[in-house]
């Protein structure tokens, strides 16, 4: 008995659809059909505001909503550049200053301007994550205090953290006396559901490491899991190529849950 087992592959990645177009050439109707294709995104964007409901209406909505605003800010910056500016004088009576000399031509000074805005915000949206602001998180919340030694003396120097946590598969813990903070192995993290926001596929991939915990610097330390902390996933499976033709090997995400809550870390890759 044979079964057909068919592995679903992810897409090309980096150069490869060029690659592949040198080599064998595009089909005779390729225009005509990108062409129709863009034609056809109204109705189709017509028939998902009007049928989506719940969830997928509201992000959708949300998505429809950026894009506008998007569109309308390019489009001001087109207008502005196209301001008629005052006519120059041919021949000025006086001569102008190296420093005046920009105020004559607006249209010029006003383009300018566009385009340094544009490149900040592309700059910007390089280091954009999908969730920019978190709620803080106190160190009574994270933190419990142990008392250790005789009854006599109670000390009350140990930590015990009550947030899930990753520590490395090398991680071996300090002799009891000298260990401050206890991190317990059933809040322990090595994988995690990384999703890829472009090709909307979601996979279980190993942690790496913790890059940044916005809270606190301690609790990138301590490895703390929280929502919004950056930790970096072994992307190797994926089949993720670099630019210059490479197996990406660790790549960063963002965890998008509260894993203390879920029982499961869930995270958006960074792309």
């Amino acid at each position: 008995m044979v079964r057909d087992i068919r592995i679903a592959t992810l897409p090309p990645q980096n150069e490869h659809i060029e690659r592949h177009t040198k080599l064998f050439g595009k089909r005779l109707d390729t225009e005509e059909r990108a062409r129709k294709k863009l034609a056809r995104e109204g109705h189709k964007q017509s028939e998902n505001a009007q049928n989506l409901r719940g969830l997928r209406a509201k992000l959708y909505a949300k998505e429809r909503h950026s894009q506008k605003i998007q569109m309308r800010k390019k489009i001001k910056q087109h207008e502005e550049r196209n301001i008629k500016g005052a006519a120059d004088e041919k021949e000025p009576a006086n001569p102008i200053p190296s420093y005046l000399l920009d105020r004559a031509n607006p249209t010029n000074a006003k383009a300018l301007s566009s385009q340094i805005k544009n490149k900040r915000a592309e700059k910007a949206a390089r280091f954009s994550v999908p969730i920019p602001k978190v709620k803080g998180i106190s160190e009574e919340e994270l933190f419990k205090v142990v008392k250790t030694g005789k009854k006599i003396a109670k000390k009350g120097w140990k930590r015990v953290v009550t947030k899930p946590t990753f520590v490395g598969p090398d991680f071996t813990r300090r002799p009891v006396k000298y260990e401050r903070f206890i991190r317990p192995m059933g809040l322990r993290y090595k994988k995690a559901n990384v999703t890829h926001p472009t090709l909307n596929v979601t996979v279980q991939l190993p942690i790496l490491g913790v890059k940044k915990n916005p809270n606190n610097p301690l609790y990138t330390q301590l490895g703390v899991l929280t929502k919004g902390t950056i930790i970096e996933v072994n992307v190797s499976d994926l089949g993720i190529v670099t630019a210059s033709g490479k197996i990406a090997w660790g790549r960063y995400a963002q965890v998008t849950n509260n894993p203390e809550n879920d029982g499961c870390l869930n995270a958006v890759l960074l792309v």
